[in-house]
């Protein structure tokens, strides 16, 4: 009989499906070990038309414009002057945290009064980097959710719109803070002016803070106010020096996304749980950097997001730590290379070399990538259905199937669940399993190596945030 009859591939075929039956296996089954081997990334979802529509009107002069402005007040560092005076002059701290303010006061009348514009002032008291008690003041608007139990939910996008130079106390002399931060501050003033134009089941939070160079001063009373207050903020979405300064060196295709591993926010128990189940690497900050990355797939935002299994650069912060400490999931968005000579320097030439964090080493194009990219993630998860609770994997016996168990998503949008997987080694999700509008789920994978989660999906193909499961013996 010729290899190439029908008869011998039909005998071949039979032979395989009784050996792969025999080893206690489907095809199915078989085909995603394969695919999960290879490393094989499922392909993206569609993207939802009217998100893809609302990215496109993501303005890279208007971020121009935004950043020349903040720039325009000379300097915004948080000990700078706030006075009436310095206000009316279009000087200081102040002057921007007003301008602020009445940018997303214009963003809501544009919208018929869909935003909330709230300040939350304070005054914070001496310490290294302020000298005496300081009023520090951060600027946000709330865009409300639409439907009555989604709207608890929150997800976050905030930048530092204070600056600094070469002092750490200097509050006279010029700190521009073109790229750090006035980048961040505008993509979180662009995704409020876009987004604001539609409406999500859940709330969106745009916020602007002061005091980061200080020492992380407004985003940690931000935080604080929001755990004391007992809000459900899924996502925090933190933009800190992402200009994308136009250096030789820099590569504007890519930006970097920083979550933290073991999350700061873990009791002592918690942590020793981890580290037996060796999920170091699966904080819900690592889980919101990966959404990240599978909305980039989806909508092609212009930049990629590379992961960085880091809290912060080496040996540096940023404000996303202040909601970690509080329990958040919060990653940080920052430029693939900083240029040093452009951050933390006062404006000069010295041997022929520019100094000082100008608006003109701006990559304002890049910017506007970056900022489709928070906006994307926000409408994807504001749009989409709270992720599933208690999700557990049962560990009763021995066995190599696994079995998970989770309790409905919450706010009834959810019409299914998908259990996604990956090798402990791999850094994203490589297999996907829709199984239904179901509470349990068991899998032809050894629990003893892949990494499990669950995720909720709704009728137009929105995504939860996935959630790991703790064990259930």
């Amino acid at each position: 009989m010729a290899l190439s009859s029908p008869v011998w591939i039909k005998s071949w075929a039979s032979l395989f499906l009784a050996m792969v039956a025999g080893l206690g296996m489907n095809v199915a089954g078989l085909a995603q070990n394969v695919k999960a081997a290879a490393g094989e990334h499922n392909p993206p979802e569609i993207a939802n038309a009217r998100i893809a529509r609302a990215l496109q009107n993501i303005s890279a002069e208007r971020i121009r414009a935004t950043v020349e402005k903040l720039v325009s007040f000379h300097t915004r560092q948080t000990l700078s002057a706030q006075d009436d005076a310095a206000i009316a002059a279009g000087r200081g701290i102040g002057a921007a945290r007003e301008w602020i303010k009445a940018e997303f006061e214009r963003y809501s009348k544009a919208c018929g009064g869909c935003l909330e514009v709230k300040s939350d002032s304070f005054t914070e008291t001496a310490a290294d980097r302020i000298p005496t008690p300081t009023q520090i003041t951060n600027v946000y608007a709330v865009l409300k959710g639409t439907d009555p139990q989604s709207a608890k939910r929150m997800v976050l996008v905030t930048g530092h719109y204070d600056s600094r130079n070469s002092g750490e106390l200097d509050a006279s002399s010029d700190a521009p803070g073109a790229n750090d931060d006035a980048s961040g501050t505008a993509v979180s003033l662009e995704c409020a002016r876009v987004l604001s134009q539609q409406k999500f089941p859940a709330t969106v939070l745009f916020l602007a803070v002061a005091g980061e160079e200080q020492g992380l001063n407004g985003s940690s009373h931000f935080a604080q106010m929001a755990k004391q207050q007992g809000w459900n903020i899924e996502a925090v979405l933190n933009n800190d020096i992402v200009g994308g300064d136009q250096s030789a060196l820099q590569d504007s295709s890519v930006v970097r996304v920083f979550s933290e591993g073991l999350p700061q926010a873990a009791t002592e128990a918690q942590v020793r749980r981890i580290r037996a189940l060796g999920g170091e690497n699966d904080s819900p900050s690592r889980q919101l950097a990966r959404y990240i990355t599978e909305v980039a797939r989806i909508y092609r935002t212009g930049v990629e997001p590379r992961m960085i299994f880091r809290l912060d650069r080496y040996l540096r912060g940023g404000d996303h730590s202040a909601f970690n400490q509080q329990g958040f999931a919060a990653v940080r968005f920052t430029e693939y290379r900083e240029d040093y000579n452009h951050q933390h320097q006062d404006v000069r030439t010295e041997k022929g070399m520019e100094y000082g964090d100008l608006a003109k080493f701006v990559n304002f194009e890049y910017v506007a990538s970056v900022a489709r990219l928070n906006a994307a993630t926000l409408a994807s998860l504001a749009s989409g259905p709270a992720p599933p609770v208690k999700v557990r994997l049962v560990t009763k016996k021995l066995e190599n199937d696994s079995t998970l168990t989770w309790e409905s998503s919450t706010g009834g949008l959810a019409t299914g669940y998908e259990v996604v997987s990956r090798a402990t080694s791999s850094p994203a999700w490589e297999s996907v399993s829709a199984v239904g509008q179901v509470n349990r789920a068991t899998l032809k994978f050894s629990k003893d190596n892949v990494i499990f989660a669950v995720r909720a999906v709704d009728a137009q193909g929105h995504r939860s945030l996935p959630v790991v499961p703790d064990p259930e013996r």
